[in-house]
């Protein structure tokens, strides 16, 4: 994708100053002020110029998009603040402790590897779809056009351009056919600019009429676009709420963690005295649990499994946040062609107006088909139902343009004759009062499309003039029936069931589109709007965009204004499309999605790209959203909620000044019964509730108070088990019994987290208590984590006091819901 991007990654439009540097064709590179010398061939290089040019290393070698490097994701999962300091805590307790005081290190070492193997796997994922998906420019090479890999491009090449090809190097126009480049990607400024030969096209940019040829006289890294974006068009996984939220929670941990450490080291000098080793184990078995670092790497772990699952299914994730925003999304525009209904069309029926000979109406329609090098759909509809009549001879040449709504040809006859035409949309041609429009609009009602054929008037000098439909003369309206995609009806379903609300937005006749609804089920589809009669205002617009859901006639920008005004009501809203008409509302919708045969402008701006075409896969990606973001949420309150408690345990220990009850043993044990293991399941399980955004306010409001209660259970324990155990072996003893509490409440905590029940997510629960059963009855296992419950008063004691805090996390989590909602 070669734009800049944003703080939130999504492009922006350039500077002033990069405005006047397209303008001007002003050099961007300083090392590079002048560009080689290119020689202009109609007929291409030759591939011995092109085997030259690579020799010389003039080739377009910018990084792929989809993925970052093996070292870099190998340095970002091993080298992070968290994994240096566990490191640390590491290294000195395999010095000072026994082995088993070592067991939190090789879990991090396993969390870990978990977490490079997993986005190495996605990465693999990513760089295959992304070939896939990958932009195939048509260059002319030794007179021949063929298709070539975007990296295959060097300098000098000859590359063609037709509707919707992304402009991807820098270059001068070589050729133009009514030629219209949009650079609002770049510059912001959204009315397409007509080139001529010798104008200059710069990367970024696309074709939305006409067509051409233009020689690259930049590539690389050497690339206007290139050069805003090599960094920000890499691959990435931080910009998302979800992640961004975690980086806020660590920050404050920190910050709690640094004092709170401290003081715990000078607790532990003064109450141990001259056991060193001991204290060093004490202390170190405070500090670690503080730590969620298993949190950060079960998310990378999270949506690099969803990229894996999507890839299978043929969706290529050109940002991972995408998974995560698509979960949130309240509102899902859809544009009609190409996603509602497949690509191609039939002429059904053609209807002659105005006396014209039905014969002379078809030698027409053939000629107009014959005069566009790059026909859209229903113009290769038109082509396959009425072939060319050799004798006619295009003079002039309009290309459809979405914002005007028809295209043009003016014609030599054979007889010698000359005439002009225009092929379109009949509100826009034709007067509001028109006698057609009437057999247009029970057409339409039937979920038809229809285009008139109309013959310009003879004062018309310029095809492409404002006042160019004034006084057609109607000839023929040509029926078109578009092909519904099977899954359609079933997605947009899909969509109602989890209150995603869909609109329907597209430039067809809103009649028309409103018939298409129907048939699909969508609700509100007998309500249909005509855009052209939409207020400007952006709140009176969104009130109408609230109100109804099919949209017909709707322009370019209008798209682009319905987003925003939806955006502003708070919705979160997707976009979908295939053609250039969509680029804009695509760019700056929340999540873009492109189908894999759309336009390579829809694919380059898009964040979620369809790879296989079918509207049917969306659900996919909402409901691979919806399990990450439901399910982080859900076990970051287990990770947190430990650092609470233990946070709170040690300031406890410094104001009471006394032993830290827990070696780094039993805390290991805790977290990976309570947290680690089941986190692991719970993460990867389905989940279809819509994503919630605040997320560090989701997770605080309740890994806070179960936090404290754990906390303040277990000290409770603690000072009773010290009064209660006396003589050798005490400390063993009154350790033991403050780990079962923790793991009785922590358990506790964990079964709430689990709701609703599943027979697998009790299962989980009752294998979590099975496994610290075992270790406190197994003579080994206690040796090893050195827990022993001694007695009988002590241990029932601290099972009530878990009971007790366990009513206390029912309390507080129902407090919680009522005071702060979600």
């Amino acid at each position: 994708m070669t734009q800049r991007a944003g703080s939130d990654g999504r492009p922006e439009p350039a500077s002033g100053q990069g405005r006047a540097l397209i303008d001007a064709g002003a050099e961007l590179d300083p090392v590079h002020p002048v560009a080689p010398p290119v020689h202009h061939c109609p007929g291409g290089l030759t591939a011995a110029g092109v085997a030259e040019r690579v020799a010389r290393g003039e080739i377009n070698d910018v990084p792929l998009r989809s993925s970052r490097s093996t070292a870099d994701i190998i340095r970002g999962n091993v080298f992070t603040r968290f994994n240096a300091l566990i490191g640390v805590l590491w290294v000195i307790m395999f010095i000072v402790a026994p082995f088993q005081d070592t067991l939190f290190g090789f879990v991090i070492v396993a969390n870990t590897g978990i977490g490079i193997i997993q986005e190495l796997r996605a990465k693999k994922t990513l760089d295959g779809l992304a070939v896939i998906g990958e932009a195939k420019p048509t260059v002319r090479r030794d007179g021949v056009a063929a298709e070539v890999s975007t990296s295959a491009i060097v300098l000098g090449d000859l590359i063609e351009l037709g509707p919707g090809d992304k402009v991807v190097v820098d270059g001068e126009v070589a050729e133009a056919d009514n030629l219209e480049v949009d650079e609002s990607l770049l510059t912001g400024e959204a009315d397409p600019v007509l080139k001529r030969c010798g104008d200059q096209v710069m990367s970024g940019s696309f074709v939305v009429a006409g067509g051409g040829a233009f020689t690259a006289t930049k590539v690389g890294r050497q690339a206007y676009a290139a050069q805003l974006a090599e960094e920000a068009s890499r691959f990435t996984l931080v910009s998302s709420e979800l992640r961004s939220g975690i980086s806020t929670i660590l920050k404050y941990v920190t910050w709690m963690m640094v004092p709170t450490a401290i003081g715990l080291i000078v607790s532990q000098m003064v109450v141990k005295g001259d056991d060193i080793k001991d204290l060093i184990a004490r202390t170190v078995g405070g500090i670690v649990p503080m730590i969620p670092e298993g949190l950060v790497l079960l998310t990378s772990v999270a949506f690099a499994i969803g990229v894996i699952r999507l890839g299978r299914k043929q969706c290529l994730v050109q940002e991972l946040p995408a998974i995560e925003g698509l979960a949130r999304v309240s509102v899902v525009c859809l544009d009609k062609t190409g996603t509602l209904t497949e690509g191609g069309m039939d002429v059904t029926e053609l209807r002659v107006l105005g006396g014209f000979d039905p014969a002379y109406v078809q030698k027409v329609l053939g000629a107009l088909g014959e005069s566009d090098p790059r026909p859209n759909a229903s113009l290769q509809a038109i082509i396959e139902a009425y072939p060319d009549s050799d004798d006619w001879r295009c003079t002039r040449s309009l290309p459809f343009s979405s914002a005007r709504k028809y295209s043009g040809a003016a014609f030599s006859e054979g007889d010698g004759q000359s005439s002009a035409w225009l092929l379109g949309a009949p509100d826009v041609l034709l007067p509001s009062d028109a006698p057609a429009l009437a057999d247009v609009d029970a057409l339409n009602e039937k979920g038809l499309r229809v285009l008139l054929l109309a013959r310009a008037a003879p004062e018309t000098d310029e095809l492409d003039a404002s006042d160019a439909a004034a006084g057609v003369r109607p000839a023929a309206l040509v029926v078109l029936e578009q092909r519904l995609r099977p899954d359609a009806a079933e997605t947009l379903a899909y969509f109602e069931e989890q209150d995603v609300a869909a609109k329907v937005i597209s430039g067809d006749n809103a009649v028309s589109v409103g018939a298409v609804a129907g048939k699909l089920g969508l609700p509100g589809a007998e309500h249909t709007v005509d855009a052209r009669r939409l207020p400007a205002d952006r709140d009176a617009m969104a009130a109408e965009l609230d109100a109804n859901a099919v949209f017909g006639r709707v322009t370019p920008r209008q798209k682009r204004d319905m987003v925003d005004a939806l955006q502003s009501r708070g919705h979160n809203v997707a976009m979908t499309g295939d053609g250039v008409n969509d680029v804009l509302a695509l760019k700056d919708a929340d999540i873009g999605v492109s189908m894999g045969s759309g336009s390579e402008a829809t694919k380059a701006v898009a964040q979620i790209v369809l790879l296989n075409n079918s509207f049917s896969t969306l659900p996919s990606v909402v409901a691979e959203g919806r399990r990450v973001i439901g399910n982080i949420t859900r076990v970051a309150t287990l990770f947190l909620t430990k650092t609470v408690y233990s946070v709170l345990l040690a300031v406890l220990v410094v104001c009471w000044q006394v032993e830290y009850p827990f070696l780094p043993r039993h805390l290991t044990l805790l977290s990976t019964l309570t947290i680690g293991v089941p986190a692991f399941f719970l993460a990867l399980a389905p989940n279809k509730e819509r994503a919630k955004p605040h997320f560090v306010r989701l997770v605080m409001r309740y890994a806070i108070p179960a936090g404290i209660i754990a906390a303040m259970a277990t000290f409770l324990t603690y000072l009773l088990a010290r009064s209660h155990y006396g003589g050798p072996g005490a400390l063993e003893a009154e350790t033991s019994a403050a780990t079962l509490t923790l793991f009785l409440v922590a358990l506790w905590v964990l079964a709430i987290i689990a709701r609703p029940y599943t027979w697998w997510r009790l299962g989980l629960v009752l294998a979590m208590a099975f496994g610290f059963l075992l270790v406190l009855v197994v003579p080994w296992l206690q040796d090893f984590f050195a827990l022993k419950l001694v007695g009988i008063t002590m241990p029932w004691t601290a099972v009530g006091i878990a009971v007790a805090a366990a009513v206390g996390l029912e309390f507080a989590w129902r407090w919680v819901d009522r005071r702060f909602p979600a």
